[in-house]
């Protein structure tokens, strides 16, 4: 992460002076004001906040990368459709096209489309809206940054915030593709919006000549409000949302539920896990927004930064798609007053159904069956509370994750100054993917694509599960080579360092946490307490029970600090055991060729240095979470006027 601000320059325009600051290769002009004792390295920081490089590095970097592959798909579309169509067009084809000529006589894309129904090379056009501009920052660099960028709107309610865009635009040279508008975000995209509408072909559908392939809101605090006009002034046939929202003491804690809900109609979790559920609480605000319309959402990046949340989201009308979403929004069981576990029960359910005729299947939407956990956590006995709604679906695509990746080392380390995080927090949320179950063949494959949920929705961290337990904390390596051992998958989140995303059960969890008391972390029985949240699960595990208990529920005299293996040599004995019988159990896997139950692995693990190993991550060390750069990091005051 670039840690210090960039190199500022004093220039004089229509007779005022002006502070330069230049990020990637855009540069924008401050207004420059020295008064006698102020500190002018601290002026203007509203204005201009070097910590939000990343954003606007990531933000440019996958417009661009999201932007070349919108613009091949549609190139290769109309190729085709013009090696099927060839010179020998049908008489209404050539009326519409006419007819659309001449009603969008004024866009670039049309023009374009029109030269190369000429035989000239088909140039598609690329229309961004910076809806919420503020120093119009962003939307220079979409501009100068993006080759094939054809359109920049950068809007602002604040008239002098919008005099400042313009004067930038200008001193910057792009001009001619970028756009100044001083207006309300909403009433700009719900114009949009009209204007498409009143205007319509002759089958019916209304025009897209106003619709942006991009629109980014990027508001201070929550992005919300807009969630509805942007999903319908975004076009419909791969269009891209890029959505931050900066109000993390709503989206990411419990004090303000009622505001969350009022916001994005759900309720957020408490909890380690509360960032993601928050990405997914606004997911779900999205979906819900297009759903209305017969638009559906497909995250293709969701990421929680700092203090703010930064999804994008591609968009595409597909009434089809969105009948899926009840399946792919969920409700969330939380112990968070306990041991930390949850549960997720979903609204709807969507599975195949075989055809009448007896080829094929079909997807069948139905209720589903709930509740998926009791009022009491089945673990350590505490109350459970409901959190939600909020989207089920995968955050994230893998394959655009993989595209931006492969951008990188092209990238220009001296545009893109925070480079190395960018790397780092990709290939982060790449290692969350957790495979689930294997795609139904015998349905629509883009059902089954639009069917997928998350079956690992969120993480956890070993130091806050094993402080339940009040015993020291395995390594990641170790804790995620145990779940390996026993047969299950694990990553690690972008959200928290120290965390581990699995497959497994809670009640594995507990299980290894318990294992690892036995074998390497003996606990003081006499500090737990059956109104404790890690009683219970001790209790089930048989490391406390109530013959050390009084009746008034303390600790007796008796409780000592427990070896569960007994003496060293003993241990030591027992620890050969179970290698060997992991041995054992390995070569009889090989020779039988058939996987072993949780129930016989359990018996062989063995918290050692080869469980360290198989659960090590190999490959380079990246930066992967931010460290703050310097004292009293964080968001700005909100600007005034």
């Amino acid at each position: 992460m670039a840690d210090e601000a960039p190199p500022v320059h004093i220039i004089e325009r229509d007779g005022k002076q002006f502070k330069t600051i230049t990020e990637g290769k855009a540069t924008i002009l401050v207004p420059h004001e020295t008064k006698a004792g102020q500190d002018t390295t601290e002026e203007q920081q509203v204005f201009y906040n070097p910590i939000q490089q990343y954003n606007r590095d990531l933000s440019t970097l996958v417009v661009k990368v999201y932007g070349e592959m919108l613009l091949e798909k549609r190139v290769e579309a109309f190729n085709s459709k013009n090696v099927k169509q060839g010179k020998k067009r049908k008489r209404d084809e050539i009326e519409q096209d006419n007819e659309e000529a001449t009603t969008q006589a004024t866009e670039q894309q049309q023009l374009e489309k029109e030269k190369a129904e000429n035989g000239h090379t088909y140039k598609p056009s690329f229309k961004i809206l910076d809806a919420l501009s503020a120093s119009g920052l962003r939307a220079l660099r979409y501009a100068l940054e993006i080759p094939f960028v054809t359109s920049v709107t950068a809007n602002d309610l604040s008239a002098s915030a919008a005099e400042s865009i313009a004067v930038n635009a200008d001193h910057n040279g792009v001009a001619g593709k970028f756009t100044v508008t001083n207006d309300d975000a909403l009433a700009l995209m719900y114009r949009s919006i009209a204007s498409d509408l009143s205007r319509r072909d002759k089958r019916g559908n209304p025009s897209k000549s106003h619709k942006f392939d991009v629109i980014d809101l990027d508001p201070y605090g929550t992005a919300a409000p807009f969630f509805d006009a942007a999903v319908q002034s975004v076009r419909d046939d791969g269009g891209l949302l890029v959505i931050t929202c900066t109000d993390s003491a709503v989206w990411a804690g419990h004090s303000y539920c009622e505001k969350t809900f009022s916001l994005y109609g759900g309720v957020p979790v408490k909890g380690m896990h509360s960032h993601e559920a928050a990405l997914r609480l606004i997911l779900n605000a999205v979906a819900t927004s297009g759903a209305r319309y017969g638009i559906a959402i497909e995250p293709m990046l969701s990421l929680s930064i700092d203090f703010y949340t930064k999804v994008f989201i591609r968009v595409t009308k597909s009434p089809s798609a969105v009948k899926f979403l009840g399946a792919k929004t969920m409700l969330v069981y939380s112990c968070d007053q306990g041991c930390g576990s949850w549960e997720t029960q979903p609204i709807l359910k969507s599975r195949p159904f075989p055809n009448k005729k007896g080829i094929g299947s079909f997807y069948k939407h139905t209720m589903a069956q709930g509740p998926s956990t009791d009022r009491l956590c089945q673990h350590c006995g505490f109350k459970m509370h409901v959190s939600g709604p909020m989207y089920g679906g995968r955050i994230h695509n893998q394959d655009f994750i993989h595209r931006m990746l492969d951008e990188i080392p092209k990238a220009s380390p001296e545009t893109y100054g925070t480079l190395s995080r960018l790397e780092g927090m990709l290939r982060t949320a790449l290692e969350e993917y957790i495979p689930g179950p294997e795609l139904p063949t015998d349905v629509d494959p883009k059902d089954a694509e639009a069917a997928v949920v998350d079956h690992t929705p969120f993480f956890f961290i070993p130091g806050k599960v094993s402080s339940i337990l009040s015993c020291s904390t395995p390594t990641d390596d170790m804790f995620r080579g145990a779940l390996m051992h026993l047969g299950y998958q694990a990553g690690r989140s972008h959200c928290r360092p120290g965390s581990i995303k699995t497959d497994a059960p809670w009640s594995t969890i507990w299980w290894v946490l318990t294992e690892w008391i036995r074998q390497k972390s003996p606990v003081k029985v006499s500090k737990f307490k059956e109104s404790m949240p890690g009683w219970k699960i001790l209790y089930d595990a048989g490391i406390v029970g109530h013959e050390n208990a009084k009746s008034d529920g303390s600790q007796g005299p008796e409780s000592i600090d427990i070896k569960m293996e007994g003496t060293e040599q003993q241990q030591q004995q027992q620890k050969d055991e179970k290698v060997l019988e992991r041995t054992e159990a390995e070569d009889n896997a090989g020779e039988k060729k058939e996987p072993l139950t949780e129930e016989e692995l359990r018996k062989t693990l063995v918290f050692d240095d080869a469980l360290i190993q198989l659960g090590r991550q190999k490959g380079t060390r990246y930066m992967r979470y931010q460290v703050n750069p310097h004292k009293y990091w964080g968001p700005m005051t909100r600007a005034k006027g």
